[in-house]
């Protein structure tokens, strides 16, 4: 496959232009498209959420010459290439070096209508929700209603669909009915505001703040921090698997064991 027909199915989950339309409408800042192009056909493709050097070593692995991330390889603008050290700087000369080509498919990914929020969603429960922050069809930021149960059971069958250990809960064990979610560092005033105006009963997200959780807490709100991988892979791991069936050569799923 070519790059572009690697991209063109990309796109037919959410297109690049939804990322800049997001940016656009909500004041945002991304960088999702082709970051890395070798020229080359593409003989495999390994979809990982990060561009890390683990994730470099297993496309070296597996003999891949394409990876697809979720976190843009390179986001801001880079002033220098350190390969003493910095851990961006190595795998992308790694890349380069081995003739990797790399795609990026962040806000579009996350704000698309199947996108990695909305898979958030499915994984706690939740089916038809109200969106934050909406665009086109999909959008970023979802209340919506859950099967009525306690919260400490609510919380154990979080770890389980997530298959993540590392699920922080706050908040008394009551019946949680109603859930606020957001994929990623979702969590600011606007988020809190969202989640108090609809009546959730629980929040969820990632990299929340003290002041944060005391907000939600201080509220009636219980808490459920997700590590920011957990969060996400989960729902560029279900993009995947549907991806996977239209490109025409072999692909792989990489998960940071470490990181979940």
């Amino acid at each position: 496959m070519k790059l572009n027909e690697v991209m063109t199915v990309l796109e037919k989950v959410a297109p690049v232009s939804l990322s800049d339309e997001f940016c656009k409408k909500f004041g945002l800042y991304d960088n999702s498209g082709v970051i890395i192009n070798c020229g080359n056909d593409i003989g495999g493709a390994l979809f990982s959420l990060d561009l890390s050097i683990n994730a470099v070593k297993k496309a070296i692995e597996c003999g891949y010459n394409l990876i697809v991330t979720h976190h843009p390889a390179i986001y801001g603008g880079i002033s220098k290439i350190d390969l003493t050290g910095d851990q961006q700087s190595i795998a992308i000369a790694e890349c380069l070096k081995h003739g990797i080509s790399v795609i990026s498919m962040h806000l579009n990914f996350d704000a698309a209508p199947h996108g990695i929020d909305y898979h958030l969603m499915r994984g706690l429960g939740g089916s038809e929700a109200e969106i934050l922050a909406p665009v086109y069809g999909g959008g970023y930021g979802r209340f919506y209603s859950v099967k009525s149960e306690n919260f400490s059971e609510f919380t154990e069958n979080v770890k389980k669909t997530f298959n993540s250990d590392r699920v922080l809960s706050y908040g008394e064990d009551r019946r949680i009915k109603a859930v606020a979610s957001f994929c990623g560092a979702g969590c600011d005033e606007k988020a809190i505001a969202f989640a108090v105006r609809n009546g959730a009963d629980v929040f969820v997200s990632s990299d929340l703040k003290h002041h944060e959780i005391a907000a939600l807490l201080g509220r009636g709100i219980n808490v459920i921090q997700l590590t920011h991988y957990c969060a996400e892979s989960y729902g560029f791991q279900k993009i995947y698997s549907e991806i996977s069936k239209d490109l025409s050569v072999p692909t792989a799923y990489f998960c940071d064991a470490e990181l979940m």
